[in-house]
């Protein structure tokens, strides 16, 4: 499959133009792709090493596709077509396909078979699941896969096809201890509390192998879900550089990059000449 890819690019890049081009690449169909190449190679080869070609592909396409004065990464810009594939690159770095620890070979045999076998959009909830929030201030909405989504006032309903996690915020979590579903003035509450577990029972009705579905409150020992999974863009490092209290959002226990980060060295890396 990789040679059959390089050979094809290797045609067009010599019959047309990168304008050409752009508005046929599909973001999705090449994110599962890259993820599929990446775990057959890591069954063969040393992590750092696959790690090192994916990012080193991602590079050159962003140097290709993208807009950019050389050396000067704040011009870089990413048509639609594309801004999509260096965040499914991110979360397809850390995703269990590729990071083994904490998980045993089984698992990540399994994790690494599904992965060939699903869907494109099924394999696009692997590398990037999906996010969605329940507030009393207004309709569940889908929100970024972010620790800045985590809130306390509101019930996060995270798919990552393996697994369906319904999140409660701290006081989501206290309003419920002192039974306020239970009252009639509060029936609101009690449809909050029930919304996100319809919508669960949606998403597993009929997806098969059938997903883990686990319930639990903010900083509760199954919350590690959750943050294995968000953009740790608040971290024990950055919530020190500001005032107590004034931090926005989760803050992950975790020495991986954030998103932001990773877009910085990228663009950094891309527009060199």
């Amino acid at each position: 499959v990789q040679t059959c890819c390089s050979s094809d690019l290797r045609v067009c890049e010599s019959t047309a133009t990168p304008a050409e081009l752009a508005p046929a690449f599909d973001q999705e169909a090449a994110a599962v792709l890259m993820a599929r190449i990446s775990v057959f190679k890591a069954d063969t080869e040393h992590l750092f090493d696959v790690l090192r070609w994916l990012d080193r592909h991602l590079i050159r396409l962003v140097a290709k596709f993208a807009e950019y004065t050389k050396e000067d990464p704040n011009t870089l810009k990413l048509s639609p077509t594309f801004a999509l594939f260096p965040q499914f690159v991110y979360h397809l770095r850390r995703s269990e396909f590729l990071q083994v620890f904490n998980s045993s070979p089984d698992e990540t045999t399994y994790y690494r078979i599904m992965l060939d076998y699903q869907s494109c959009n099924h394999c696009l909830v692997m590398i990037q699941p999906t996010l969605h929030q329940y507030s009393m201030k207004g309709s569940p909405c889908p929100v970024l896969l972010d620790s800045t989504s985590v809130q306390p006032d509101v019930i996060l309903l995270l798919d990552t096809f393996f697994v369906v996690l319904i999140h409660y915020g701290e006081t989501i979590v206290a309003w419920r201890t002192a039974k306020y579903q239970d009252l009639p003035e509060y029936e609101y509450f009690k449809r909050l509390l029930d919304a996100p577990k319809a919508d669960a029972a949606s998403m597993i009705h009929d997806r098969f192998p059938v997903p883990r579905v686990v319930e639990c409150d903010q900083r509760g020992s199954q919350a590690r879900f959750l943050y294995n999974k968000i953009n740790p863009s608040v971290t024990h490092a950055s919530a020190n550089s500001q005032a107590y209290g004034q931090q926005q959002g989760e803050i992950v226990y975790t020495d991986d990059a954030s998103l932001q980060t990773f877009m910085e060295h990228l663009k950094k890396l891309a527009v060199q000449g």
